[in-house]
Formats: C-alpha cells, sequence, structure tokens
C-alpha cells in the first residue's frame, strides 16, 4: 500500500514538472518572438556619383536613403531641393552624406572661388618641375614657400629664407583634385591658398627672387620658423685645427763634484 502510495506521488511530482516546464518554455518563446517596436524612419541626402571639389548640386548629383528619423547627423539634410544650387568645397564620394558643412553659401557661386573660405585669397605662383617637387605638389597637399634672393648693401650677399609654412594648395594647373592613382603632374602654375598678407610676401618672392615650395606631410602641422640661411655660411673657410699647446719646460737642475787634489767642491747647474 505504501509503496502504491509513493508510486502515485512521484507520478504527481513528474507530471507537475513537465507543466511547469512547458510554461516556462511557452512564455520564453513568446518573449523571443514577440515583434520589436517599428524604427521611425526619416530620409537623407546623399551624393548619387563622385563628386569634385567646386561642383554646383544639381538633382542629379544627390539621392535620399532611409535614415533613423531620431538618429540626425549635425547639418545633414532631408530634402534635395534644400541642396540643389550649392557649390562643393571638398570632393565627396558615392553615398556619402552632403552635410551643410561641405557646401559654400549659395552666393559663393561654384568652381574655384566657392572653395576659398572668407578672408583667404588663392595665389597663382610659376612653377617648374623642381619648384613643384617633381610634380608631387598637388590638390590638397601641404607646402612651406622659400626664397633665395640677395640683400642689397651687403655685398651682394645671398640668402634663402622661409616666408610661408602649411600652406594649403588648391590647384596644380588647372586640376583642382588629385590624380585617383597618386601620379605626380608637371604643371606650369600652383595655386596656393593664402591670407591677405601671406599674399603680398608671396607676390614679392616670386616677383624680387627665386621660390621653391618644400612638401611637407598633411599632418604636420607645427610650424619651426627656421632662420635665414646666408650664402657666406655655405662656402665660409673652415677654421684651422687648433695645434696642441706644448706642455711648460720643466727645468732640471744637475749636481756636479768636482775635486782638485785634496779638496772637493760641489756645483748645482
Amino acid at each position: 500500500m505504501n509503496r502504491k502510495r509513493m508510486l502515485i506521488a512521484g507520478s504527481i511530482a513528474v507530471l507537475v514538472g513537465l507543466v511547469a516546464s512547458g510554461f516556462v518554455y511557452n512564455q520564453m518563446k513568446q518573449a523571443t518572438t514577440a515583434e520589436k517596436p517599428a524604427i521611425e524612419m526619416g530620409e537623407m541626402v546623399v551624393a548619387a556619383m563622385r563628386l569634385p571639389l567646386g561642383t554646383r548640386l544639381e538633382p542629379k548629383h544627390l539621392r535620399l536613403i532611409p535614415w533613423p528619423a531620431k538618429e540626425s547627423i549635425t547639418g545633414m539634410f532631408q530634402r534635395i531641393e534644400d541642396c540643389v544650387g550649392r557649390a562643393l568645397i571638398t570632393f565627396v564620394v558615392d553615398n556619402e552624406p552632403i552635410l551643410d558643412g561641405k557646401l559654400a553659401p549659395k552666393e559663393a557661386g561654384a568652381g574655384l572661388p566657392a572653395t576659398i573660405p572668407q578672408g583667404m585669397r588663392a595665389l597663382t605662383v610659376a612653377v617648374n618641375e623642381v619648384v613643384g617637387v617633381a610634380g608631387f605638389v598637388m590638390p590638397g597637399t601641404m607646402v612651406d614657400v622659400l626664397v633665395t634672393g640677395t640683400i642689397t648693401g651687403r655685398g651682394g650677399q645671398s640668402i634663402t629664407h622661409t616666408i610661408l609654412e602649411n600652406v594649403r594648395v588648391l590647384a596644380a594647373g588647372q586640376a583642382v583634385e588629385q590624380d585617383e592613382e597618386g601620379k605626380p603632374q608637371t604643371v606650369p602654375v600652383v595655386t596656393l591658398l593664402v591670407d591677405p598678407e601671406e599674399a603680398t610676401k608671396l607676390t614679392m618672392a616670386s616677383t624680387e627672387g627665386r621660390i621653391q615650395l618644400a612638401l611637407r606631410n598633411t599632418i604636420d602641422t607645427v610650424e619651426t620658423k627656421p632662420p635665414p640661411f646666408y650664402r657666406a655660411s655655405l662656402f665660409r673657410r673652415p677654421a684651422p685645427p687648433r695645434r696642441a699647446s706644448a706642455p711648460p719646460r720643466q727645468n732640471v737642475s744637475y749636481t756636479v763634484e768636482v775635486i782638485r787634489g785634496t779638496v772637493r767642491e760641489t756645483k748645482t747647474f
């Protein structure tokens, strides 16, 4: 009898366990299969193709893509018509978001003038393969400008001086973008982005002296302000080597014993 009761109790326990397990399984399944709340979507304007710097945007240049409405990007556009008529101040690639910071004001026009920030100037200087660093001075690169000339009133002494540092190249010839493969471009002129004071220095240097461009790393923005270098320093006769000074002479004394018959005498020299 007791054995029968134990079997009945065990069966009831197993049944209760199965029911509990089934309930937990169903609850977990419902939790995992429940639909996630829908994300509210909006739209964002992106480039429909690769666009060079200075391009005045037209509807064919742009398209809309879905974008989460609550994940806005500062300066983004949601309507194509808000971008049309404005020029790019940097190049963009396909599907790149069009942001307000990448566009010039509508009244700025298009092309290279639209890329010049307010208060700055674009100045073109003549270069050759040497001055243009073998064609590697391309749009977007940074250069220092050195000038070599003769000082009047000082015996015609030549001097080389760095007059500008960390200057951006806006264009090489008429190209405002680098070659996609990074190939050098031999051009007769380059256009530099300078402020009005730098423009006067550069104009004087290119007129009265010989300029040279020194290519620098685009992320190296430190100004070193190197001192001027004079021609006399380059060809100065080296100073003769200094002779080692002779050691001071030491006084040496000698003692001599002089014998005269039975008389002995000592003398020091």
